[in-house]
């Protein structure tokens, strides 16, 4: 039998998530979910109920997510090499097919099963639904140089009026990285980015990346809590961040500069996560801000 103490320490958490519920009520949190919490079956679970419970406390939770294990895998059963540059996926016309399939044919499926089985109403997109997600070869990295990743897309457009439809209604939107050009032609497109663009074009409050790191580390490795867009690409150029960061890293800047709210890079590994973040007033993992107007 609980005792009151113990009932009473359960109030004081509930107590102390009200203002934000206040603050975030009807506004859009968009989640990228990725790395180990796809595969973890607890931690699976932990995410679709953290999404399912912004639902009903009248948020409108929007999930993109990843899945590069899954086509890994995949590419593997093709004895198909896995090659990545500058943590983007190479991408010829078979591992595009292959990395459609997977995402929006299993990873995206999955997902949305999950979150119906807690509660929700997920309803599964890619970029191909509705035009949703419009774009082109990427042919410049993000510091202009020539790149030849094949069908690699680069967003140029978002098809905001469908997402906010469906986010402000009952649904929730789980969203697989795919996108189209004007001829119809499919390209895979780095889900942090695809979360960045996302979320920019719908005007989210919030964007939350789930990660398989504590957050953006300095070069002794400590954990910074908050950092700023400029001193963010500082450890790009001094190669403190490097690999699969790089692109999650920009992506948080992107979305920071073009007027997201709140950017964080938090541990997916934690139970709950999305929670802590959210509701909590110390929060975890690395949030991005604009540089101050003021500093010298």
């Amino acid at each position: 039998m609980q005792t009151m103490n113990h009932l009473i320490e359960r109030a004081g958490i509930l107590i102390e998530a009200l203002p934000y519920i206040q603050k975030l009520y009807n506004k859009t949190v968009v989640v990228k979910y990725g790395g180990n919490a796809m595969i973890n079956e607890e931690l699976k679970n932990s995410v679709m109920e953290d999404v399912t419970l912004l639902k009903y406390v009248g948020m409108n939770p929007v999930i993109v997510h990843g899945g590069g294990p899954d086509i890994t895998a995949a590419l593997n059963t093709y004895h198909i090499e896995s090659r990545f540059q500058n943590g983007l996926r190479v991408t010829d016309a078979q591992t595009m097919q292959i990395a459609q399939m997977v995402l929006v044919g299993k990873t995206n499926k999955e997902i949305v099963a999950l979150l119906n089985k807690k509660g929700g109403k997920a309803l599964g997109l890619c970029g191909i639904d509705g035009g949703l997600i419009e774009c082109e070869p990427l042919r410049e990295d993000s510091e202009g140089n020539p790149v030849d990743v094949g069908y690699v897309g680069k967003i140029i457009g978002i098809n905001q009026k469908m997402l906010q439809t469906f986010a402000n209604d009952e649904y929730i939107p789980v969203i697989a990285p795919i996108g189209t050009d004007k001829n119809g032609q499919s390209y895979n497109i780095n889900a942090d980015t695809v979360a960045s663009a996302v979320a920019t074009a719908i005007r989210a409050e919030k964007l939350i990346f789930l990660t398989d790191v504590e957050g953006v580390k300095d070069n002794d490795g400590n954990i910074i809590y908050e950092i700023t867009t400029d001193d963010a690409g500082k450890l790009i150029e001094n190669g403190t961040i490097s690999g699969g960061m790089i692109p999650k890293v920009r992506a948080c800047s992107d979305a920071v500069k073009k007027g997201v709210n709140r950017v964080h890079i938090i541990d997916g590994r934690i139970l709950h996560s999305i929670l802590l973040e959210i509701f909590t007033d110390t929060g975890i993992g690395t949030m991005f801000k604009q540089p101050s107007k003021w500093a010298l």
